[in-house]
């Protein structure tokens, strides 16, 4: 069973730059440059983006980074711990935005 997300459409990524070419190429050169080492290594931002994709829920990204951080040696635990921050980080974000929701009850309240 097919499913809309396929790992052999990875391979196509390069491909986006097809309808809009100059967008496309200022995209890679930003994602290059973002991801490389820089300040932090390329093992920190490789667990970053693995954070990232999953709390963003994007399956191809998920299979990159996994597949770049087994590369690198990076272990199952370390992984999953950066997965966790990333966790922790959006939960926090809803919770921070509760601040709306309390603020309309407690002005009913008055």
């Amino acid at each position: 069973m097919s499913t809309y997300y396929e790992s052999k459409d990875l391979a196509d990524f390069p491909d986006i730059t097809e309808f809009a070419k100059e967008q496309g190429d200022d995209f890679f050169r930003y994602y290059n440059s973002a991801t490389t080492a820089g300040k932090l290594t390329e093992r920190e931002k490789t667990l970053i983006a693995l954070a990232v994709a999953t709390t963003q829920k994007c399956p191809y990204c998920i299979d990159v980074y996994t597949n770049k951080c087994l590369s690198m040696a990076i272990t199952n635990d370390e992984m999953m711990e950066a997965v966790h921050t990333g966790a922790a980080m959006a939960a926090g974000v809803v919770l921070a935005h509760s601040l709306q929701m309390r603020k309309i009850i407690k002005k009913k309240e008055m």
